[in-house]
């Protein structure tokens, strides 16, 4: 009896073992009655009934990564790339990604893979190269569609690098070339266009500045001759009242001043060096002296007789201007 309680006690200590399964944290186990799912063992401490349930699936429930191999695509111009990628997802129904598809994983690239060939079929080089962004969103609209009935989750879709073909980057290179020398030119055409528009500006002010230069110059000159010409006439006033009032020494104001003038016409002549008066130096010292009587007349003096110079046939005296 001694050998079958121990045999019954060992037995028991094995079928409670055998019952208890733990789930580590981030894994969902299917659990199999006689090869037909029952139910979801989550993570902790679970039991199953020995002989009868066992541990079908162990699927990981956090987000994983899948790459996405580089591939040869051919684009709606007829342009080769090649294309890789990543995709993100995470399974939220243990019992759909362990029972309704086979290889879950392979699944995800074939679907991601054919949807992406799809995509960028339909663009341009240039459209792909540009549109990174819509490619990504419509990859992952369509292919979390698809994959709903397999209890997963698709978070994010990124296209990983697209490379043209060597030809195309070559002229790709050229025609980002030719375009920095346009936008070049223009900016250089549009800085001459500015300098241009500057200095005609400049020199519109600088002819208004002139011209108002001028015309105030003109207006000084006009105001300095009237000036001029009302003294004349003040003078002319002045000697006419003094020969309407009996005194004919006047008179030879006005030819003083002639007489003066023609001299210097002469002393300024550049073809003479000396100079003979034409005239008795008499006839000058009369004239000055006939102009100092008339201003003293003018201011109320008393008049006096004008010099006497040399006799008349006195020889004239030489200027010499050298």
């Amino acid at each position: 009896m001694e050998y079958f309680f121990l045999a019954l006690f060992i037995f028991a200590i094995v079928f409670v073992a055998m019952s208890v399964t733990v789930v580590r944290q981030g894994y969902h186990y299917t659990i199999e009655r006689f090869g037909r799912f029952t139910m979801v063992a989550r993570p902790g401490f679970n039991l199953l009934v020995p002989l009868v349930d066992r541990v079908g699936r162990k699927v990981n429930m956090m987000e994983q990564v899948l790459g996405i191999p580089g591939q040869e695509i051919i684009t709606k111009d007829n342009a080769m790339v090649s294309v890789d990628g990543v995709v993100f997802f995470q399974v939220l129904d243990a019992a759909k990604a362990a029972y309704e598809i086979s290889d879950l994983y392979l699944a995800i690239l074939n679907i991601v893979t054919t949807n992406l060939r799809t995509v960028m079929g339909s663009m341009d080089l240039d459209e792909t190269l540009s549109k990174r962004d819509e490619i990504n969103a419509r990859l992952l609209a369509v292919v979390d569609h698809a994959t709903t009935a397999w209890g997963i989750k698709i978070t994010r879709v990124e296209v990983k690098d697209i490379k043209p073909p060597q030809d195309i980057v070559n002229a790709m290179g050229r025609q980002m070339k030719a375009e920095r020398e346009k936008r070049a030119s223009i900016l250089e055409s549009e800085g001459l266009r500015a300098s241009a528009i500057l200095r005609a500006e400049g020199e519109k002010e600088s002819q208004i500045l002139q011209a108002e230069g001028r015309r105030e110059a003109a207006f000084r000159d006009a105001e300095a001759r009237e000036r001029e010409a009302q003294a004349e006439a003040t003078a002319t006033q002045l000697v006419s009242e003094a020969i309407a009032g009996g005194n004919a020494q006047a008179i030879n104001y006005f030819i003083a001043q002639k007489y003066v003038e023609a001299i210097s016409l002469f002393a300024t002549s550049p073809n003479a060096k000396t100079i003979l008066f034409p005239v008795e130096a008499t006839q000058l010292i009369g004239t000055l002296g006939g102009i100092g009587e008339l201003a003293r007349d003018a201011f109320g003096g008393e008049r006096r007789e004008p010099a006497k110079g040399p006799e008349r046939g006195a020889a004239p005296a030489p200027l010499d201007r050298s």
